[in-house]
C-alpha cells in the first residue's frame, strides 16, 4: 500500500460520511426539504474519499488508465458534493423560485466542471476552486439562518463547515506534523472528519425542525 496514512484516513472518512448519509436518509422526516441535499453532500464526500483512498493507496500515477479514471472520478465526486452544498444553501436562504434558479445555475456549473476535469488529469486545486465558493455560499446561508433564528443546529452546521474549510487550508499549505506518519493529506482528512461530525450534528437538527428563512422559502 502506498501512502498508508493518507489511504487509511481516506477510507475512514469515506465510512464516516457514508454512515452520516445513511442516518440522515433513514432518521430524519420525509417532509424535510433540506434532507436530500445534506444526504447528497455526505454521499459525495464519501465517494470522493473512497476513490481518493484507492488512488493514493494503489494507483498514484494519474497518467495511467486506472489512475486517471480514479482521480477524475474523485474530482467529480467532490463536484457533486459542492453542488449539493449549493442546493442546500439556496434552500436555506432563498424563496422557492429563487432557489430553483440558483440550483439550475449550480447544475450548469457542475456540468462545465465535469467536462473540464474529464478532458485530462487536473490537480486537486481544481476541485478546491469548485468546492470553495460552494462552501462559502453555504456558510453565508447558515449565518443568515442563524441571524433570523439562532438555533444550535445552525451553529453546529456552520462550525463544522468552517472546520472543513480550515482543513482545505491545511491541505493547500501542505502543513504536516510528520511527513512520514501524518502528512498534510492525512491531517486534512482528520480535520475534515471533525468538521463533518459537527456538520452532521447540525444537519440532524435542521432536518428535524423548521428553520427561519426568507418569506416563502422552502420548509425544512
Amino acid at each position: 500500500m502506498n501512502e498508508p496514512d493518507v489511504t487509511l484516513t481516506d477510507y475512514a472518512l469515506a465510512v464516516l460520511c457514508a454512515v452520516f448519509a445513511l442516518l440522515l436518509q433513514r432518521g430524519t422526516p420525509q417532509r424535510s426539504g433540506l434532507r436530500p441535499w445534506f444526504v447528497g453532500f455526505f454521499a459525495g464526500a464519501s465517494a470522493a474519499s473512497l476513490l481518493g483512498g484507492v488512488f493514493h493507496g494503489y494507483f498514484e500515477d494519474p497518467f495511467t488508465a486506472p489512475g486517471r479514471q480514479l482521480w477524475t472520478a474523485s474530482l467529480l465526486a467532490i463536484g457533486a458534493a459542492a453542488f449539493a452544498g449549493e442546493g442546500l444553501a439556496a434552500r436555506l436562504a432563498f424563496a422557492p423560485a429563487a432557489a430553483r434558479w440558483i440550483t439550475r445555475a449550480a447544475a450548469l456549473k457542475l456540468a462545465l466542471y465535469a467536462a473540464f476535469v474529464a478532458l485530462e488529469p487536473r490537480p486537486f486545486r481544481t476541485a478546491v476552486l469548485d468546492y470553495l465558493p460552494a462552501a462559502l455560499f453555504l456558510l453565508a446561508a447558515l449565518g443568515l439562518a442563524w441571524r433570523r433564528a439562532p438555533r444550535p443546529g445552525t451553529a453546529h452546521a456552520a462550525a463544522g463547515l468552517a472546520i472543513t474549510l480550515a482543513a482545505v487550508g491545511i491541505q493547500q499549505l501542505r502543513f504536516s506534523p510528520h511527513p512520514l506518519y501524518l502528512d498534510h493529506n492525512a491531517l486534512y482528512h482528520l480535520v475534515q472528519a471533525v468538521g463533518f461530525a459537527l456538520l452532521y450534528a447540525g444537519a440532524r437538527r435542521l432536518c428535524g425542525r423548521s428553520v427561519a428563512r426568507a418569506p416563502g422559502a422552502h420548509p425544512a
